[in-house]
């Protein structure tokens, strides 16, 4: 028998700006998914899925063909043989987790990770992966395999775990923090997301503009531009582009500050929560991607003794998180009262392999 976990994420810092080749910092959270199985004596793969009421059953084959689309279980084995990773027995697996599912805090990139470690150790040619090996493989498995615009910064947070540092230009490099942070609450406002709307606003929106900028200032690096430096933009783009570009500069440097506060020995609470804040400001007023539910849970936690708290993901409803490392279980309370579903959080370790039987927190 072959127990493995993977866990969720938070984005504590840099939505929307991965596309961008911007830094983001990720954390990964004490909600996981869990997989419990084994090998069969026959070629059918069986995945038992009591979370979600659900079964789902297939044939092992060198290329195993798609039912549905983003069909994540099947992609993964492709991959994974596509990498040379053979399969001659089946596998029957039970998938349980505590991740709040389609709220943005990464449950099926966790799922993916879980998996991928779970069947390395049932492949024929089982192999020793490093975690962020075992990310690029989730990514390929989720994103790339369905041409999906997502990232890679679920994927390694869930399989590195702790709080990543994440760059995507001009290569691809991502390192693990270790600041102690305490105590989280997450929020699920349990309204579905909106992520196409969003992304046409945000993400489209931003790019258009540094098109914009890029016509007349062929030499123009987001990376370098200062803050001091954006007001002479203005006449080239609508206010709404303006808007986007003022917060995009204004979000990568809180990232650099943040990242600058981790590497030190002793976290400032107050200014880690205030970096917290200033960066929902943008996402809120300028993004465009808070909700006002997800906007009253954010007060009431302020309001309970949260020293920061913002939405979490890319928006549109999903989840929020509060910074409360004293007060915890006010918070909650505060959260739960606009309407929420509160889970008090800490950083957790990354994917992993259980050495006993886990008890699932509700």
């Amino acid at each position: 028998m072959v127990n493995v976990s993977a866990p969720g994420r938070i984005c504590l810092f840099g939505e929307h700006q991965d596309y961008l080749g911007l830094p983001v910092i990720a954390a990964a959270i004490s909600r996981r998914i869990y997989l419990t199985g084994q090998q069969r004596a026959d070629k059918q793969i069986i995945l038992n899925l009591p979370d979600i009421a659900s079964k789902e059953s297939f044939e092992l084959a060198p290329k195993i063909e798609y039912q549905k689309d983003r069909d994540y279980l099947r992609s993964t084995l492709n991959v994974l043989q596509r990498r040379g990773f053979t399969f001659s027995q089946g596998l029957e697996v039970t998938v349980r987790g505590n991740i709040p599912i389609n709220s943005g805090t990464s449950s099926s990139s966790a799922l993916i990770v879980a998996w991928i470690k779970f069947l390395i150790q049932l492949t024929d040619n089982p192999k020793q992966l490093s975690a962020k090996e075992i990310g690029e493989l989730a990514n390929a498995a989720e994103v790339l395999e369905f041409g999906e615009p997502g990232g890679i910064m679920d994927h390694y947070s869930s399989a590195i775990g702790h709080i990543i540092y994440l760059e995507s230009d001009p290569v691809v490099k991502v390192g693990k923090l270790k600041p102690h942070l305490g105590t989280f609450v997450l929020g699920d406002s349990q309204e579905p997301k909106d992520t196409i709307t969003i992304l046409k606003h945000v993400k489209f929106g931003m790019l258009q503009a540094i098109q914009k900028i890029k016509t007349h200032h062929p030499a123009f690096n987001l990376q370098q531009v200062t803050a001091a430096e954006a007001d002479s933009f203005r006449s080239l783009l609508t206010p709404d582009e303006f808007s986007l570009f003022q917060s995009n500069i204004s979000d990568r440097d809180i990232v650099r500050q943040a990242k600058k506060m981790f590497l030190q020995d002793q976290v400032d609470s107050k200014l880690f929560g205030q970096l917290l804040n200033q960066h929902q400001n943008n996402l809120r007023d300028a993004k465009r991607i808070s909700t006002p539910k997800i906007n009253a849970m954010i007060n009431a936690a302020l309001e309970a003794g949260a020293l920061g708290a913002k939405i979490n993901g890319s928006g549109g409803g999903g989840c929020m998180f509060a910074y409360g490392p004293e007060n915890p279980e006010i918070v909650a309370e505060a959260i739960e009262r606009q309407g929420g579903k509160a889970y008090i959080i800490t950083v957790d370790e990354g994917v992993r392999t259980e050495t006993g039987p886990e008890t699932i927190k509700a």
